[in-house]
């Protein structure tokens, strides 16, 4: 299957397809629930793992966004485009929670890891179902607050 894009998922970084966060924050966040419920701390781990790949190396390494682009995005089509700094925030955010509740758990404190990796999970799936992203929304702020432009999603003059 042929699939049209307007942004190249792997070099027009500026921007994103839409459902592509979305995705990631579906699949974060039950991954994150699975583990805070079996006490599986080390998929905590490997979810950080995976942010911190996408965030260093580019999308082309994070395995969650790959799946998207891969398999989803040619099913569905491209969504509509924005602005890539606030999931790419968001992601930051969600590193270093899923860090820190792999860390709590490896450190013998698995109580304060489940409630870290449990507001990670919380987190992940109410932007999934609702489109609401906190780390999104903290980056906004952030903006405004210190006077940064920002460009509001989508991007305007994008294909909706």
């Amino acid at each position: 299957m042929t699939v049209t894009r307007i942004a190249d998922p792997y070099r027009d970084l500026a921007v994103i397809d839409s459902r592509a966060p979305r995705f990631n924050q579906a699949v974060i966040g039950a991954i994150a629930l699975l583990a805070v419920a079996t006490g599986w701390w080390w998929l905590l781990a490997a979810l950080a793992a995976n942010l911190a790949a996408g965030l260093l190396f580019g999308r082309r390494f994070c395995l969650t966004c790959v799946a998207y682009f891969a398999f989803v995005q040619p099913l569905l089509g491209e969504g509509p485009l924005e602005d890539s700094r606030p999931p790419r925030v968001a992601n930051m955010i969600g590193f270093v929670f899923l860090a820190a509740a792999a860390a709590n758990y490896g450190l013998g404190a698995p109580t304060t890891g489940a409630v870290v990796g449990s507001i990670v999970a919380a987190l992940a799936l109410v932007a999934a179902v609702t489109g609401f992203c906190t780390g999104c929304e903290a980056y906004k702020l952030g903006c405004r607050l210190t006077g940064r432009p920002f460009v509001s999603c989508p991007i305007p003059g994008a294909r909706a």
